[in-house]
């Protein structure tokens, strides 16, 4: 009987077990498929969570067929440690039975002679977990990862699958900002910036492009969207540039990718592989910020002239603009000041609280989840009696494909369809050559997990890819890990999957009745992505080694 599933620390702990090639060729058939039906979304007309639900379900079924996935009870509220000894037994869990005492963990006494991993101990039940077990650690450390304490309850399989951190700050950001933009505090931005502009189309750009990196460098992703692209809709829609949104909330949605690169906390994957390397906070802003600028640059310039975005040419086009703008009042949609004011501070804490999540206390424990919650029920108490009319304005389509989509990546991992994808890539650089560093493999490793998170979940990709470097040998200064922090970001650049940020800015753009399918994304943003991956290769290659 397979071990229980363990939920602790935001990782989950599963008992290795292979998979036959066939099941494996199976569902990345499956995955294959999905990724079809959403470029296809438009010719067969249904929504992307009804696309990614019936996937989901197909997924579940087959994996319970075939036996990949395991129903046991989950362990919650554990608590991780990681023991140096050698060699720990865990005591056996009787799956017939409840736990509602601690796992017990016999470790081996310091003055004892070391346990033979070869023989099997006294008690035949207990489980012996020598240190070179992969299926003893979790991430990427040597030593064992082990759960203590905590409670066995049963739980549907699919649930644990599902990040609810990512929906948690989806759902709580577009209430606060719905509810935060009736005091009026979003227009009053855009029409300060839009005055800001002078009018112009191509100034209004650039201030709202790189606020986009800025927000996203500092905020999730999702959320600097969500802000930027409200931003966005109120100030072309006062300049009279409605036929340009959709132009500006792309290249705004590409560039959340490029900003979620500028620190070390913007994006989980940037956590996952600069923790195992070592990198520090500071050494990575370094050595990201100059590509970051470069690419938020070149981004902004081929994006004003994909979408024709320009400058007023003539004296009477720019007299005529600053003249539109000079009658904008940023104070027409502030109905209440003392409301305007609780916002504002609210707005600026809200951010803050975002920014600074990891390191304050308690709240660090809790996630940006639950600010975002939070910060989202502050805001509903302003309209305590309707509440009601604000979860109306909700995108559940967007928030039922994100749940569809973590499930069917659930059902892939323990398939081994991406354990797959991973070793492939390992092969790869162990043919390529035996050292790391090397700038063949650190083009290829950019390239190939730019590919890969283009169409699957970029958390346990960049989990499975530092795993594989760390086994390699990779040093900490060796660009190979830069390379996966790289492609990890931009491949969400090339489909709108592969992208919490950019799947809302489709959103965004479908929600003011702007067309813009599957395909049509892969279109318009393929070059921009190609570009961006091109400079990452260029930067990663010869600019890093001499920072």
């Amino acid at each position: 009987m397979p071990n229980p599933t363990v939920i602790a620390s935001g990782f989950a702990f599963f008992a290795k077990h292979d998979v036959p090639w066939p099941i494996t060729v199976l569902f990345a058939l499956l995955l294959t498929g999905l990724i079809v039906c959403l470029a296809m979304e438009e010719q067969i007309h249904a929504k992307k969570s009804l696309i990614a639900g019936v996937f989901a379900i197909i997924c579940l079924l087959a994996g319970t067929a075939t036996g990949v996935l395991t129903f046991d009870k989950i362990i919650v509220g554990s608590t991780e440690v990681i023991p140096t000894e050698s060699e720990i037994q865990i005591e056996p869990l009787d799956h017939s039975e409840d736990l509602d005492g601690p796992i017990t963990i016999n470790r081996n006494a310091a003055d004892k002679e070391p346990a033979d991993h070869t023989s099997q101990t006294d008690d035949p039940q207990a489980k012996t977990v020598p240190e070179d077990d992969p299926s003893a650690t979790d991430g990427g450390e040597e030593d064992h990862h082990l759960f203590l304490d905590g409670e066995q309850i049963s739980m549907p399989v699919y649930i644990p699958g599902i990040d609810w951190g990512v929906i948690a700050i989806i759902f709580g950001s577009s209430l606060f900002v719905d509810a935060a933009s009736k005091s009026g505090i979003f227009s009053w931005i855009a029409i300060k910036v839009t005055k800001a502009s002078g009018g112009d189309p191509l100034r209004l750009l650039f201030f709202y492009g790189i606020m986009t990196v800025v927000f996203s460098a500092v905020l999730n992703n999702v959320t600097a969207m969500i802000i930027v692209g409200s931003l966005t809709v109120v100030s072309l829609e006062k300049l009279g540039r409605r036929e340009m949104l959709l132009g500006f909330l792309l290249i705004e949605g590409l560039l959340t990718n490029i900003g979620g690169l500028l620190t070390l906390i913007s994006s989980v994957p940037n956590i996952i592989v600069g923790t195992t390397a070592e990198i520090s906070f500071v050494e990575f802003f370094r050595k990201s910020a100059p590509y970051v600028l470069v690419a938020t640059l070149v981004t902004l310039w081929m994006g004003a002239k994909a979408f024709n975005i320009g400058r007023l040419k003539t004296v009477e086009e720019k007299d005529e603009g600053r003249k539109l703008v000079s009658g904008f009042d940023e104070n027409d949609g502030v109905e209440s000041k003392s409301f305007f004011w609780f916002s504002t501070i609210v707005l600026v804490l809200f951010i803050l609280t975002i920014a600074f999540a990891s390191v304050i206390p308690f709240v660090s424990d809790l996630g940006m989840g639950f600010v975002a919650l939070s910060y989202a029920a502050i805001m509903l108490i302003r309209f305590k009696s309707e509440v009601n009319r604000f979860y109306s304005s909700i995108d559940w389509d967007l928030l039922g494909f994100f749940m569809a989509l973590f499930a069917i990546i659930y059902v892939m991992e323990h398939a081994g369809v991406l354990a797959s994808i991973g070793t492939g890539l390992q092969m790869i650089l162990q043919d390529v050559t035996s050292a790391t560093g090397n700038k063949l493999d650190a083009a290829i490793l950019l390239v190939g997990s730019a590919a890969f998170s283009s169409v699957t979940d970029n958390i346990p990709l960049a989990a499975m890819l530092a795993k594989i470097l760390q086994q390699l040998g990779a040093e900490g200064t060796s660009s190979l890990w830069w390379s996966v922090i790289f492609g990890a970001n931009l491949g969400g650049n090339i489909t709108p999957i592969g992208s919490a940020s950019t799947l809302v800015a489709v959103t965004i753009m479908h929600k003011h009745g702007l067309k813009l399918s599957f395909a049509g994304f892969v279109k318009a943003a393929f070059l921009f992505a190609i570009i961006q991956i091109t400079i990452a290769i260029l930067y990663v290659l010869f600019i890093l080694p001499m920072l």
